[in-house]
């Protein structure tokens, strides 16, 4: 993402010269405690999305469309807190860049194919329970599918981020260096404008109404009626679980949505009105740097009180823990170990579902 710091800016004087606004500065104890919410962040993020990828390919039964998309979100978020939310705080805080060129542009491009990423796998996501609620007889995605669309997220992610890594550039001064973006010169910052829009677009606005639409669609399949009286037990229990994966994801997105926004409206301002964004304080801008990256830490908690697959993997790695108690969880991780029914099978259950209950086959696939 675009790490420019708050009243800090390059800006000519007499011949070649640069000088630059320095941010604010803090005492020690602030420092300690900014110091503390994001060192939160990289622990609770990368411990928690490996543990989600572990349970995912450790586990047959686990290894299902929507959770492979659970895999590379996970792993993006993972990758985004460990290489860039201690390199944003010190570059915040000290308004020196100690990384170099190549890091200067890794750190420019980098985050934003995370977070493009992250949230077209929660759209793959919510598109893929469209189908199986809304049109269950359509066929469905296969693993290699699955593959194929994670490669194309990721390579239109890097597509995007590439003007960010391009334009990335390293300027020293007489008391410090600094990271910043050097766009082509144009009048009222055009490309930068453009630019920034475009990523507000692609990577905040239009996945979000796409997920927005897919899961009010699905909200009023699975919710707009109750269940059939005379339905059988087993019936129940796949409509009941659908709506706990999808209350899930919904919360998933929220969390998310939630996060990013003061961080583009922050920018967007910064862009659009310069004076205005001149009054914004080094501690606002820290505070929304700290939510918009803590938004890499929520997921593995989220699926972790949600879930009870997720919640008993957790169980099984904090075994250890004195007030973690997941000795009668064994069976059931046992369970996870095994191969799920194949596909030719969970189609023949479908078209018995459908037989079954006629008008309301829409809620009775079964849940991936």
């Amino acid at each position: 993402m675009n790490i420019s710091l708050p009243n800090s800016s390059l800006c000519n004087s007499t011949g070649n010269e640069t000088c630059i606004i320095n941010p604010f500065l803090q005492p020690a104890w602030q420092i300690a405690l900014w110091s503390i919410a994001y060192s939160i962040i990289v622990v609770v993020s990368v411990v928690g999305n490996i543990i989600v990828m572990w349970i995912i390919l450790a586990h047959k039964r686990m290894r299902t469309v929507t959770n492979y998309f659970l895999v590379n979100l996970a792993f993006a978020e993972a990758s985004m807190s460990a290489f860039n939310t201690v390199i944003n705080f010190t570059y915040a805080i000290h308004n020196h860049w100690y990384y170099g060129l190549i890091y200067c542009k890794f750190h420019n491009f980098f985050p934003i194919s995370a977070v493009f990423s992250s949230i077209y796998s929660m759209t793959a996501i919510a598109l893929d329970r469209y189908m199986a609620i809304i049109h269950p007889l359509k066929p469905r995605l296969s693993a290699t599918a699955t593959r194929i669309i994670i490669a194309v997220i990721w390579g239109f992610a890097f597509a995007l981020a590439f003007p960010q890594g391009y334009f990335a550039t390293v300027e020293p001064t007489p008391d410090r260096v600094v990271c910043y973006m050097e766009w082509p010169e144009s009048d009222d910052r055009k490309y930068e404008k453009v630019y920034q829009v475009l990523v507000f677009g692609l990577i905040y606005f239009l996945p979000l109404v796409v997920i927005g639409c897919s899961y009010t669609f699905i909200g009023m399949t699975l919710w707009a009626s109750e269940i059939p009286g005379d339905s059988s037990d087993r019936y129940h229990e796949q409509v009941v679980a659908k709506r706990k994966v999808v209350k899930m994801m919904i919360v998933v997105v929220c969390t998310f949505a939630i996060c990013w926004l003061p961080y583009h409206i922050y920018f967007l301002l910064q862009l659009f009105l310069p004076d205005e964004s001149q009054k914004f304080y080094q501690q606002l801008y820290l505070g929304i740097m700290w939510l918009g990256m803590s938004s890499t830490m929520y997921n593995p908690i989220i699926y972790c009180c949600l879930n009870d697959r997720f919640r008993i993997g957790f169980k099984h790695v904090f075994r250890w823990c004195p007030f973690i108690h997941a000795g009668e969880d064994h069976k059931e991780l046992t369970k996870m170990c095994t191969r799920r029914p194949s596909d030719s099978r969970r189609m023949e259950q479908l078209r018995r579902t459908v037989k079954s209950h006629g008008s309301d086959t829409k809620q009775g696939v079964k849940l991936h």
